[in-house]
Parts: C-alpha cells; sequence; structure tokens
C-alpha cells in the first residue's frame, strides 16, 4: 500500500500550471466559491478544525494565528505569503509554485476573504526567478478570469495579489525581515512583540503564512476541517510535503500524511526514498534544514508527526530530510553548516554574528586530530548556551541545534579528535 498521498500536490505536472480552464476542470476554485459564501468566523472554525500546524518550519497553529488577526479592528489587513524558501534541502514550496501557482493563489484569496484583506503578497526568493515569472502569469489569468481583482465572483470584494522579489538573504524567510524587505528596508528581523498580526507590512495587520500551508487551504475548506485532521495525525492535521536529498536512491518532494509513516518508511521505502544509494549504509539525517537535529539510525522507526518527532528530539522544520552514508564525516558536515550560517547571519547582534563565526573556528579545530582540547568542548557547550539564549532572533538561536543533536548521538566520533591533557589549545 503506497504511503504517498496528494491531497496538496495532486495536479503538479499533469495541467498547464497558468491555465485557469484546466485548473477549474479538476475542482480548482471550487473551494474559493464555497469561501466566498462564508463569514470569516466559519471559514477559521474549519482551519482550526483541521489543526494545520505552520508549514514553514515554526508549526504554529494556523487556525489561532488566523483567529487573532480577525479580532484586531484596525484595517486595512494584508495577506503576505512566504516564498523565500532559503533553506537549504527545502524545495517543496517551489514544486507548488513551478506546477500549481493557481492552488497557492486560490488559498491566498480564500484567507483575503477571510479578513476582507486590502491586497496580498507573494515573497519569492530572487534565486526563482523563472518561478516569478510564472506566478505573475498565473496571477493575470486568475484576474481575467474574475477570481482576482475587482469585484471578484460578483460579491463586490476587491483583492489583487503582487510578487516580490527578495535579494537572496536566508534571514529574510524570517517573517518580520521579509516584511521589512517587502517595504524596502534592510532585511533584518524587527523586535517582538508587537506581533504582526497587530502591526505587520506598512505597520498594518497582517497574516503571514507559508507558501505550503496557504496551499493547504482550498483543500481545508473544500473537504472540510474534520475530514482533512483525520488524513494527518490527531495533533497535526493533513500531509506534509518532504524534501528527500543525500545519499538516498529517491530524491526529490514527497508528499506524506501526518502520523502514518515512519522516519525509516520515508528513507527506505520503495515509494520515497528508496534506500540508501550505492548499497552503502546510513550513519544520519538531518531534519528540518540546517537549524534542525541531526538523528541516528536508532531513531529510524519514529513516526513522521510534530508530536512524535518532537518527543524523539527532532522536528518536521521545513519538511527537509538530508540523508548521509557511512562515509560522511559528521564533523566536517557540521563544518557545512556553520558555515551556512556564518555567511548568512545579518550581523544585527552580537551572538549570532560573532558566535557562528567562533563557532566555525572551533569545529575547523576539532576537524584536525589532536588539535583541539577539553576545554575547547567547554568552549563550545558555553557558546552554544549564549547563542541560542541570546540571539535576536531564530537564525542564530537554532544556529547549532544540529551540533547539539549530534553530541548526542556521535559523541564518541567528536571527541575522538579532542587531545587527552584535558588543556585547551
Amino acid at each position: 500500500m503506497s504511503k504517498l498521498n496528494n491531497l496538496v500536490s495532486g495536479g503538479a505536472g499533469a495541467i498547464d500550471p497558468v491555465s485557469v480552464a484546466e485548473y477549474v476542470q479538476t475542482g480548482g476554485f471550487d473551494a474559493l466559491k464555497k469561501a466566498a459564501a462564508m463569514t470569516g468566523e466559519a471559514i477559521i472554525a474549519e482551519v482550526k478544525k483541521a489543526k494545520l500546524l505552520g508549514r514553514g518550519g515554526a508549526a504554529y497553529p494556523a487556525g489561532n494565528k488566523w483567529e487573532h488577526l480577525l479580532h484586531i479592528p484596525e484595517t486595512p489587513k494584508y495577506i503576505v505569503c512566504n516564498a523565500d524558501e532559503g533553506e537549504p534541502g527545502t524545495f517543496k514550496d517551489r514544486l507548488i509554485m513551478d506546477k500549481l501557482p493557481l492552488k497557492l493563489i486560490e488559498g491566498i484569496v480564500i484567507a483575503g476573504f477571510t479578513f476582507r484583506a486590502q491586497a496580498g503578497y507573494i515573497y519569492v526568493r530572487g534565486e526563482y526567478r523563472k518561478i516569478q515569472k510564472r506566478l505573475l502569469a498565473a496571477i493575470e489569468n486568475a484576474r481575467s478570469a474574475g477570481f482576482l481583482g475587482g469585484n471578484i465572483l460578483g460579491t463586490g470584494f476587491d483583492f489583487d495579489i503582487h510578487v516580490i522579489s527578495g535579494a537572496g538573504a536566508y534571514v529574510c524567510g524570517e517573517n518580520s525581515a521579509l516584511l521589512n524587505s517587502t517595504e524596502g528596508k534592510v532585511g533584518r528581523p524587527r523586535i517582538k512583540p508587537p506581533h504582526l498580526a497587530e502591526v505587520g507590512l506598512f505597520l498594518k495587520p497582517t497574516l503571514v503564512n507559508n507558501v505550503e500551508s496557504l496551499a493547504s487551504i482550498p483543500a481545508i475548506i473544500g473537504m472540510g476541517g474534520d475530514e482533512f485532521l483525520n488524513i494527518g495525525h490527531p495533533d497535526s492535521g493533513g500531509t506534509k510535503l518532504i524534501c528527500l536529498s543525500g545519499h538516498v536512491q529517491n530524491r526529490g518532494v514527497f508528499e506524506i500524511p501526518l502520523g502514518k509513516v515512519t522516519l525509516r518508511d520515508i528513507i527506505f521505502d520503495s515509494d520515497l526514498g528508496g534506500g540508501i544509494a550505492g548499497g552503502k549504509k546510513l550513519k544520519f539525517f538531518h531534519l528540518g534544514g540546517q537549524s534542525g537535529p541531526i538523528g541516528g539510525p536508532d531513531l529510524l522507526d519514529t513516526v513522521y508527526s510534530y508530536t512524535d518527532l518532537k518527543k524523539a528530539g527532532l522536528s518536521v522544520g521545513s519538511g527537509v530530510v538530508v540523508v548521509m552514508d557511512e562515509t560522511v564525516s559528521v564533523i566536517e558536515y557540521l563544518q557545512c553548516v556553520s558555515e551556512f550560517f556564518v555567511h548568512e547571519s545579518c550581523g544585527k547582534c552580537i551572538p549570532c554574528r560573532e558566535g557562528n563565526r567562533q563557532l566555525l573556528k572551533l569545529l575547523r579545530r576539532l576537524s584536525v586530530p589532536n588539535a583541539a582540547g577539553c576545554g575547547d568542548l567547554e568552549t563550545l557547550r558555553r557558546l552554544i548556551r549564549t547563542m541560542s539564549d541570546a540571539s535576536f532572533c531564530g537564525l542564530g538561536q537554532t544556529a547549532a541545534a544540529a551540533l547539539n543533536s549530534a553530541w548526542k548521538h556521535f559523541k564518541a566520533e567528536i571527541e575522538a579528535h579532542i587531545r587527552n591533557d584535558h588543556e585547551p589549545v
């Protein structure tokens, strides 16, 4: 029995991505027509029943976020789609924007109806130039067909969507930095509170959701929140798009029901990863992105759900599953992770800016046999605590998550590089 489910990705590659007529033939915009006859409260009730958790990485309950914004009286309100997708190993939002842009547009317009928002914005990472053009074409076609623009579906509601291009900064995947960039400011995170639902884009109430989250909304409204919940896990309904890469036979984007498959299934099932390439053995996997934790073969039977992974010290994050075989050095891999964060730190706060540099320096020393002493390990631990507690945003707070988890699973391999004299270099 297949462990795949095409709830969100259904139709990808089977229809012309920007053809409204073909999208409508597959049931497209039926959910929008249904939502147009519902109140904002009724729409949000279905999202809450579905227990949709944010698919961008934070896993915040979408229904709670939507409800908070609905009860804020100030207007105008804005809908912003976070399509920055700068997390290494993540490419599932690209699939939606490239193959199913009209599904994303439908989800954004439903959100617009819910809050009677003034406009929607899709913030797309700068490297996705071709996809930006595809989104613009899909938006124009939806507008021509009456699903965007003025008097949508004859309801008197006016709403349009604009595409904003990022410039390649990873930190702009953080929602408040993304809004600053959209406004033409430096893409650095804002202090919170106030929350973005209160003071967001142009200092007005704003909903910011990930591409996959918004693309799930038509399914929730179409089938109802209860049915969406039943497809997934009791604590997190629906499916998850996962991005398999690394040393697996089958690399790509796969859609699985939450709570119904294990990590072993994801890596070794023939419908999914298909096992380790070249007949080698699994050494470890890295979940959720560069800021996510690392796990070893002993955790393969963990069920892939937000709840079960959290209990095992792992996370769903953005849906990344990077698989590494027995030939990979854990320390060298961690160096690559650290180099990424050094490059992408916005430099706003010292714990992240300087902490990541020192982290990389210590990892490089660890990679040389007998160059590091016990004092270096203690320095690493203090550095990780400081970065986690004092960094301004999630980039610095989670930059050492991979190292922290690797210590638990590969302590012997890491400490084998330490001198026996118990003295720091």
